[in-house]
């Protein structure tokens, strides 16, 4: 049988948080990250791992507070299932979905809902997985689709209007990020010395509060790229994809 530890105050200090294990590079966003989820476990927020060396986890939280541009009620927003390497294959991601699925039901919420493409997106989990616990199609932006699991007939959640566009002012290259993801602190610190190295404007707008977060230009806002005033990925750069990404463009 397998073993799960769900992340707690007394706990979060000494357990890994299963991204960036083991690369020292990533220590202080690792580090920011645990402060993120320190600041939300009175949320309701929940952090449930593999009690194994890997990234193997699910993290939810209830949708009122939950860092994204979706509004709802009683409804759990999943914000990160993943199963990597070697612990594939062995029904974890179902444990896993069955765990958040049944405390959902326990703590009285009408639903769950979480984020999707009908495309394969970096990030994202997979549409055709969540399908299958009877997880459907309620909002969609573009490729990007809202998909909800309705215990009742209760409202169903929807993606915020700030988010639809996707667009913002601002023709320079802009990047949304937030602690959410503990990989995005050393990549914003190297783009921030290549931009001066290079006398190259990149605009770094971090969210840093339920409301930003509720409030976002797009979907994303762990990690969202604009380019003249348009969202073009949320691929997480370094200085050389930064590079690519924008002569691609020109």
């Amino acid at each position: 049988m397998n073993e799960y530890i769900n992340l707690t105050l007394e706990n979060i200090d000494q357990e890994h948080i299963c991204c960036a294990i083991g690369d020292k590079k990533h220590q202080n966003g690792v580090d920011s990250k645990k402060e993120w989820i320190k600041s939300k476990l009175e949320d309701g927020h929940v952090f449930r791992k593999l009690n194994a060396r890997g990234k193997v986890f699910i993290e939810y939280e209830p949708i009122e507070t939950a860092w994204v541009p979706i509004i709802g009620k009683k409804y759990e927003y999943i914000y990160c299932l993943w199963v990597a390497g070697s612990f594939k294959g062995k029904g974890i991601a179902k444990e896993l979905l069955e765990y958040a699925i049944g405390d959902a039901k326990e703590k009285g919420m009408s639903g769950l809902c979480t984020l999707v493409s009908n495309k394969k997106k970096p990030f994202i989990g997979e549409k055709k997985f969540f399908e299958r616990f009877g997880f459907k199609v309620v909002d969609t932006i573009r490729d990007y689709e809202l998909l909800a699991l309705q215990f009742n007939d209760n409202e169903i959640p929807k993606f915020n209007d700030s988010a639809r566009n996707m667009e913002i002012d601002c023709e320079e290259f802009t990047i949304y990020y937030s602690n959410e993801c503990p990989y995005v602190e050393y990549e914003v610190q190297e783009l921030t010395e290549y931009a001066k190295e290079k006398n190259t404007k990149i605009n770094f707008i971090k969210i840093d509060s339920l409301e930003k977060a509720k409030n976002a230009p797009c979907i994303f806002n762990n990690w969202a790229n604009f380019y003249k005033g348009k969202f073009i990925s949320n691929t997480i750069l370094n200085a050389n994809s930064f590079e690519k990404l924008v002569k691609d463009r020109k």
